[in-house]
């Protein structure tokens, strides 16, 4: 099935008149673009000339979403300001190493009052910030929502059935976004807590490079059920103490990201845990793989985050040890079932 099948243009009753300019042409940025084209007027920013010309031609995007074929109404350019500028809805599908120094760019073409999505699931590294407090600085005055959610991209654009969250505290934008999103394949639900949304989609990352590390060692259900749930705690936890809405984590941004990023093969995070788990190298790892794993670069930022604020993160604790500090992953798994026993609720 071709994604000009799944993703066929929308009843003219749901389109909507805005114009949307999607940042990034990584795998999930192409994605959410080939979606939204189906709704409404939808241009891709691609950083090499090359690849927005093949998706602008050719219709496929073969450096992350080979085989896939993309909507003929979806354009593309490496132009910045040509999207910008033009744009009702900008969606930032940008890494979050390099997320305010895109940001900071965008700013300078956006109009006023100019919606600002949010599809990054990291922490900026020497602030712990997340994504929409960077875009709140650097795009100051624009509302900001996060799209969140077990979403997949490869799954999403063969139009697997599934379901997303728009996470904005404006009930009139959220509404727009909602329908922005939306696709026959795809539910899109609103919620205004953003900061649980965000801090969920940070931490399931941390949680599948462990979930990834015990598959590796040949561990099976019940390590992963294990690291799921108590990943979950430490994901409450620290989301509650930022100001998160604790149901926000038993939703789809938590419980529903969390499971599907630590038990998919396609979840980047999990890819690098399970090699770390069958004994690779990080480096090694990293440099193998053309797109960014999130979970490595925030892990030491959440960390620093639950510090600050006391928070126990064990899980979180040993993966940082493994990505960063040398340490084995059966090490790890050791010291985690070393540590005292205690009541579930702690």
């Amino acid at each position: 099935m071709t994604t000009e099948e799944t993703l066929d243009a929308a009843p003219a009753a749901h389109r909507t008149t805005l114009s949307v300019g999607v940042i990034g042409a990584g795998s999930w940025g192409t994605t959410v673009a080939a979606m939204t084209a189906a709704n409404t007027t939808t241009r891709l920013w691609a950083r090499r000339d090359e690849l927005a010309a093949e998706i602008s031609g050719q219709h496929t995007n073969s450096r992350y979403l080979p085989g896939f074929e993309l909507p003929d109404t979806l354009s593309s350019t490496s132009s910045l300001e040509a999207i910008v500028s033009q744009s009702d809805v900008i969606v930032m599908a940008v890494p979050s190493h390099g997320y305010r120094e895109v940001a900071r760019e965008v700013a300078s073409h956006l109009r006023p009052w100019v919606p600002v999505v949010t599809l990054s699931k990291g922490l900026e590294r020497d602030t712990q910030q997340r994504m929409s407090e960077v875009t709140a600085e650097e795009m100051p005055g624009h509302p900001i929502a996060v799209l969140t959610g077990p979403n997949l991209a490869k799954e999403i654009i063969s139009g697997q059935p599934a379901a997303s969250v728009v996470a904005i505290d404006d009930d009139r934008i959220a509404g727009e976004l909602q329908r922005v999103f939306a696709r026959p394949s795809l539910r899109v639900y609103t919620n205004p807590d953003v900061v649980g949304c965000e801090v969920a989609g940070v931490v399931k990352n941390v949680i599948a490079i462990a979930s990834g590390m015990a598959n590796g060692m040949g561990f099976g259900d019940n390590t992963r059920a294990t690291l799921i749930t108590r990943g979950l705690a430490e994901m409450t936890r620290l989301g509650e103490v930022l100001g998160g809405d604790p149901a926000t984590f038993s939703g789809l941004a938590g419980m529903g990201d969390l499971i599907a990023t630590c038990a998919s093969t396609q979840s980047r995070n999990n890819t690098v845990g399970r090699r770390l788990g069958e004994g690779e190298s990080i480096d090694g790892i990293i440099d193998s793989m053309n797109m960014v794993a999130e979970g490595v670069k925030s892990c030491p930022s959440v960390l620093e985050l639950a510090a600050r604020h006391d928070i126990d993160m064990p899980i979180t604790e040993q993966v940082v040890a493994v990505c960063h500090e040398g340490r084995s992953a059966k090490d790890a798994l050791a010291s985690l079932m070393e540590r005292d026993s205690k009541s579930e609720r702690t």
